[in-house]
């Protein structure tokens, strides 16, 4: 009897403690971690062969895609960042035309005009503001040329920090105004003020995987959103509208020109519109922008139809520029325009971060979509020159995260500068997995066979912009036997990510795939965390006083 009282007091603790291990390893299992305790040791995710690499095209009657209103009426409303008490109000009006010949819409026959309030249907302000049309031509025989809609663009001013205001758009004098929309504008430039969440997605597209990452932002409720190029992929189509995932292999021979399929830019924008009419939505240009024109001009969709503070910024382009939302400072910086130590992008880039003050805007995010660190075989190591160009700046002026598109998977970078771990240097993270018609990509350049020639890697549109700059390793060798050091997580998956800055010093960052359950599963979650204290280059203090030096990890090449 002794000895059966003895058992019952002891399992009892001992299925206490029992269950404390369970907690203690189920606590630990979702405990997130943070940059302060990198460098990570390398890790990729191995590719689920149930799920598929893409998804087709939606159809062309799709209802997200299809236009709703009569042709007078606005569509395709899409807002932008201005000034922290100013927004851009972009929409289209009008139809396209497609044929050997077009003749392209007046955009002074429409008035641009935006009517707002902070009530309901109480529209107490009023701003006008510009419209134009453009044209993609292509003087081939059986190549169908493109004139668009009526572009406007209004930047309305006077906003108040984190207020909610409804607004109309469109030309009154005509009764052909929108229907009532809203957004609530971000909280004030200041060190403790921050948005709730920011979305970042690259390599978007027109196919059932790209409206799977936008309903699961949507989910998200974001602030603010920022989309790292490559959008509509109008490029991937001839002017018929067939379409192929690599239009080299499929129309390259055939077409005089690179075509491309500009009604899908329309088909794009409506498919954004929902959350774009809502949520500033910057951008930035991609390779898949560039859409050359027989007169030598590129980028012309582009520039048409997104309005960016471009001047407000002082870059004079939406090629790049800056801006404020709360307490940090976003720097879009353009892998399509000449990067190099003498441009002018250079030269902006340099007085825009020199000018940053880390006592009211703490965080500098910059985006440009190109990845400067990519260890996956497409696009390897395909814009060294621009990263040696521009790293030196970058690094500083304490730049604190760099996103990118470009490669469709997901790649977080450890701290690095110039392939050195280094806690002061910039986390890369590629998001170029929204959903695009290119498929994922699943191969690495450190796989078997897989290490590109260094001479077919740098992008051969842009080459010319600073020619060849590749080299090899300290292991003599273009690629790494193995995932390299400095790559922290990969995981060819389509998804999305999320910013929510904590405070001036912690940013939680998480990597939602698509095939996850929302909110229950995360594919890639840490905290990145600022150290102005330890980092010169993070404090406009201690980066004035020449005494302090930044830190330079073990070379790790």
């Amino acid at each position: 009897m002794e000895c059966s009282r003895g058992w019952a007091l002891v399992l009892p603790s001992f299925l206490v403690l029992l269950f404390a291990s369970f907690v203690g390893a189920a606590d630990e299992a979702k405990r997130i971690p943070t940059t302060l305790e990198g460098p990570f040791k390398p890790y990729t995710k191995k590719f689920d062969t149930n799920l598929r690499t893409g998804s087709d095209d939606l159809p062309l009657y799709d209802p997200r895609i299809v236009k709703r209103v009569p042709a007078i009426y606005p569509e395709q409303i899409f807002l932008a960042l201005s000034t922290p008490d100013a927004m851009w109000v972009s929409w289209v009006s009008g139809d396209w035309q497609m044929g050997p010949k077009v003749t392209p819409l007046d955009p002074t026959s429409v008035k641009s005009v935006v009517q707002y309030g902070t009530a309901s249907e109480k529209y107490t302000m009023s701003a006008s503001g510009i419209s134009e049309v453009y044209s993609q031509l292509y003087p081939f025989d059986n190549v169908l040329n493109y004139t668009s809609g009526i572009i406007h663009h209004v930047r309305i001013t006077g906003l108040k920090p984190n207020t909610k205001y409804y607004y109309k758009c469109g030309d009154p004098t005509l009764s052909a105004m929108s229907g009532e929309h809203s957004f609530t504008t971000l909280p004030a430039t200041g060190p403790a003020n921050y948005p709730k969440r920011i979305a970042i997605i690259g390599d978007l597209g027109l196919t059932y995987n790209s409206t799977s990452t936008v309903d699961h932002v949507a989910e998200n409720n974001p602030d603010l959103i920022l989309m790292v190029g490559d959008m509509s992929y109008a490029n991937l189509y001839i002017t018929n509208g067939t379409g192929s995932s690599s239009y080299g292999q499929a129309f390259g021979k055939d077409t005089p020109i690179h075509e491309t399929y500009q009604p899908r830019w329309d088909m794009w924008q409506r498919l954004v519109e929902p959350l774009a009419s809502r949520v500033p939505f910057m951008v930035i240009e991609g390779n898949h922008e560039v859409e050359s024109q027989i007169n030598g001009e590129s980028f012309v969709a582009y520039k048409a139809r997104f309005a960016v503070p471009q001047s407000e910024s002082k870059s004079g382009t939406n090629m790049y520029y800056s801006f404020n939302a709360g307490g940090i400072h976003f720097v879009m910086i353009g892998s399509y325009a000449d990067y190099n130590k003498s441009s002018e992008q250079y030269r902006w880039l340099q007085e825009d971060l020199a000018n940053v003050d880390r006592t009211v805007t703490p965080w500098i995010i910059a985006t440009t979509h190109a990845p400067w660190y990519n260890s996956y075989r497409a696009h390897y190591r395909e814009v060294e020159c621009f990263r040696q160009s521009m790293e030196d700046l970058l690094y500083k002026y304490g730049v604190d995260v760099m996103f990118h598109g470009h490669v469709h998977a997901y790649e977080r970078i450890n701290r690095v500068y110039d392939y050195k771990y280094d806690p002061c240097a910039p986390v890369y993270i590629t998001v170029g997995d929204g959903g695009n018609g290119e498929k994922l990509e699943l191969i690495h350049a450190d796989d078997d066979g897989a290490c590109p020639d260094p001479l077919t890697t740098p992008d051969k549109g842009f080459s010319y912009l600073s020619g060849y700059c590749g080299f090899n390793f300290t292991n003599g060798k273009f690629c790494w036997d193995k995932q390299p050091v400095w790559s922290a997580w990969r995981d060819s998956s389509f998804g999305h990510g999320i910013i929510e800055v904590v405070n001036s010093t912690h940013l939680l960052w998480t990597w939602h795939r698509n095939q996850d359950e929302y909110d229950e599963i995360v594919g890639d979650q840490i905290y990145i965390v600022r150290q102005p204290h330890v980092c010169s280059n993070q404090n406009n203090l201690l980066r004035r006083n020449k005494s302090v030096r930044f830190f330079r990890g073990s070379d790790s090449r």
